[in-house]
């Protein structure tokens, strides 16, 4: 008889821009390696992507996250 062992999979899909194009939060550090190294970020609210520049100060924001960091500074 044999066994099939399944491994878990992480889904690593993302997107390749912001195509709902509002600001997103992501540390500093993300930002960073991102910059240098085309590598995916994960913002708070949990929108993967690949940031390839800083958004634009009228850029919309993104609530869930501005709402996240709130409640994590304590606002």
């Amino acid at each position: 008889m044999t066994q099939t062992v399944l491994e878990p999979t992480t889904d690593e899909r993302t997107d390749t821009g912001d195509s709902e194009r509002v600001a997103h939060i992501i540390t500093k550090q993300d930002q960073m390696r991102a910059f240098v190294y085309g590598e995916a970020v994960t913002a708070l609210c949990g929108k993967r992507w690949v940031p390839v520049m800083e958004p634009p100060p009228e850029m919309e924001r993104c609530e869930p996250c501005h709402e996240i960091m709130a409640a994590m500074i304590g606002h």
